[in-house]
């Protein structure tokens, strides 16, 4: 086989490649309609036509059509690496110096290549004006193609394996462009081996391209094995992480280095923020360089970098695999999650029960001891006893049936507030005149001590059974663990009604304070004076939290306790009760 012909099947491999590569980037165009595929299709397409038109026209041309389709032909080579080095822009966008010489040069050397008078055919002796267009011709074409080289090799370092692969293998494809240039303008037509040599390395630069531009699956596959054993170790963890938590904490980071993205961030079904890998910010920046992946049960919001919608298709496929796991992952969490709460939920509540029953027992067991031994006194020894015993004996079983039936008042409060079985129907209520009411309930020949502080024309509209039952509590508590003055004031805003009662005794002593509305919860002065069964403040926070607010506790400086009971304005019901 002859030198000859060597090189022309070499020239028609090289221009059935180029072509190939050519139609891919314009199905790609076509499939994306952005500005890096906008002009890789340019610029792919232009070398495409170049190698396919340069097999059509004969060597020397000799009518005025085919020199024009030649000169036609150099103007689009020439245009190529401008095109290439668009591309490149499009991802990154050069400094305007640069972006003004690259154009420049290009236009100046499209426009001698116009006004170029002759192009000298094959053995014709070629001109000092023509050899310094050859010259220029590699020189622009040479420097452009290496600068869209190095910024492709350059930004590669820091992308996925298959991108970077395509990236470099694009950098190489230009570079031997640029070489086969080289040698096709100074190797002289009588040197058949360095032409071979000039047609492979013009065949290199074409397979180069190709897979830069549209690897083969299987070298895909080889390309990002590294990939595939992160995805495998990710989806390891994965099945060991047992909380949201956890799946965020196992999955994001190897995602991460998976994309070379910003950051990723994980959202729920509402688009709120489960999880972040990689930014300080709260929520996902706006931006295009944002890639939002659906999961189930939620999304993935991957902040990429410029390159990656472009070249990172293989590792966006493996993304949306493993966001589909993290997604089952994440409901497989959330489900042990609920089931470890309602777990420990009905441990707790089991606990409850238990000590509700063991301390209403224990309470309930010294009024009922008291009482059975005033009867058995009474019915062994009645006969006997003086009036001042005998009176005293009734006393004494007074106060511990009233105790008792106190104890077994509040039990049943906290049953029926347990089982949401309360009623509220807000009315409007003076709150002036029923604090004083409540005082002179509660004080129990102190009332001068309570110092209201309430203007006369204040109303309230709250429930009235839980007014009363919190505010009496709370001036009990006041008069019989505080010390005066003790002070009530209230104030209606328009969303809430406020009532606060503060006393100036030693107050809840730090330690107690955790514990301050826990059922049967007493502190040791309450316990050492056997004073209440620590179920007041539980059943009126209960109370209030039924009316849809709450009850607070606060120090007092430089001592005392006050307590405020908050809740939202209501509207008088229509049946009040």
């Amino acid at each position: 086989m002859s030198a000859e012909t060597v090189n022309n099947v070499l020239g028609y491999f090289s221009a059935a490649v180029f072509t190939a590569v050519g139609l891919a980037a314009l199905v790609f165009w076509r499939r994306r309609r952005d500005r890096p595929s906008l002009w890789a299709a340019l610029s792919f397409g232009t070398l495409g036509a170049v190698a396919l038109a340069g097999q059509a026209l004969p060597q020397d041309p000799s009518t005025g059509l085919e020199q024009l389709l030649q000169r036609l032909l150099i103007v689009a080579l020439v245009l190529f690496p401008y095109l290439l080095y668009r591309f490149t822009t499009a991802f990154d966008p050069p400094s305007n110096v640069l972006a003004w010489t690259v154009a420049l040069s290009t236009a100046a050397l499209i426009i001698w290549t116009v006004a170029l008078p002759h192009f000298p055919k094959t053995n014709e002796h070629r001109s000092a004006a023509f050899n310094a267009y050859l010259a220029g011709l590699v020189v622009q074409f040479g420097v452009v193609s290496m600068i869209a080289a190095f910024r492709l090799w350059r930004a590669g370092r820091g992308q996925p394996s298959v991108a970077r692969n395509r990236m470099q293998m694009l950098a190489i494809a230009a570079t031997a462009l640029t070489a086969a240039l080289f040698f096709a303008v100074v190797t002289p037509q009588d040197e058949a081996g360095l032409q071979i040599g000039t047609s492979v390395l013009g065949l290199v630069s074409a397979l180069a391209f190709l897979l830069g531009f549209v690897p083969p699956g299987v070298v895909r596959v080889i390309w990002r094995r590294a990939e595939q054993e992160r995805v495998r170790d990710a989806i390891g963890a994965l099945m060991a992480a047992s909380t949201p938590e956890e799946v965020a904490a196992n999955v994001l980071p190897p995602m991460t280095r998976l994309f070379a993205a910003r950051a990723i961030f994980l959202l729920d079904a509402d688009d709120n923020v489960v999880a972040i890998h990689g930014s300080d910010l709260p929520a996902p920046p706006k931006g295009p360089d944002l890639l939002r992946l659906e999961i189930p049960g939620g999304c993935l919001v991957v902040w990429a970098g410029p390159y990656a919608p472009f070249f990172g298709s293989d590792e966006i496929e493996l993304l949306q695999s493993l966001g589909a796991l993290t997604g089952l992952a994440l409901d497989r969490s959330r489900l042990f999650v609920r089931e470890r709460e309602q777990r420990l939920e009905l441990e707790r509540a089991d606990e409850l029960k238990t000590n509700f029953i063991a301390l209403a027992a224990h309470e309930l067991r010294t009024p009922v001891a008291s009482i059975h031994g005033v009867v058995s006194t009474l019915d062994r020894l009645g006969d006997r006893l003086s009036e001042d015993d005998r009176a005293e004996l009734d006393d004494a079983l007074r106060s511990q049936t009233e105790r008792m039936r106190g104890l077994v008042d509040q039990l049943l409060d906290l049953s029926r507030l347990e089982a949401e079985r309360v009623p509220i129907h807000p009315v409007p209520l003076p709150v002036r005149a029923e604090i004083e009411e409540l005082v002179a309930a509660s004080g129990d020949g102190r009332t001068a001590e309570v110092e209201i502080r309430i203007p006369d024309d204040l109303e309230a509209v709250v429930d009235r059974t839980v007014f009363e039952r919190v505010v009496s509590n709370l001036l009990t508590n006041a008069l019989r663990h505080g010390r005066s003055p003790i002070v009530v004031t209230a104030a209606q805003s328009d969303r809430h009604f406020r009532l606060a009662v503060e006393d100036s005794g030693n107050g809840v002593p730090p330690q107690f304070v955790e514990d301050l509305f826990e059922r049967f919860s007493r502190s040791e002065e309450a316990r050492a004076r056997g004073l209440g069964a620590g179920l007041g403040l539980a059943i009126a926070r209960s109370y209030a939290r039924a009316h849809g607010g709450d009850l607070i506790h606060e120090a007092v400086r430089p001592h005392g306790a006050r307590f405020e009971l908050v809740v939202p304005v209501g509207r008088a019901s229509a049946t009040p009760g």
